[in-house]
């Protein structure tokens, strides 16, 4: 996790935790749980035995569900 924002395209969050071998935003972290929890129990087990790069197919994967318009960025500092 050496990347300065969330990997999801327009956010600028901070990262948070990894999505594959790269990193996402602790709002797009909770997404992704989520979505992968939808897709069924067995995700969570099958995931947890996948090595990097086939974690990376399903993180593009869920990346593609996200709208753009959705996507949070950081605040502003004053």
């Amino acid at each position: 996790m050496h990347e300065i924002n969330c990997c999801v395209p327009n956010c600028l969050a901070k990262p948070y935790a990894p999505a594959g071998t790269r990193s996402v935003c602790k709002d797009h972290f909770l997404s992704f749980l989520t979505w992968r929890r939808r897709r069924g129990s067995q995700m969570f087990l099958t995931y947890a035995g996948m090595a990097m790069a086939e974690r990376d197919a399903i993180a593009a994967e869920w990346m593609k569900t996200i709208r753009i318009d959705e996507v949070p960025t950081a605040a502003p500092k004053l």
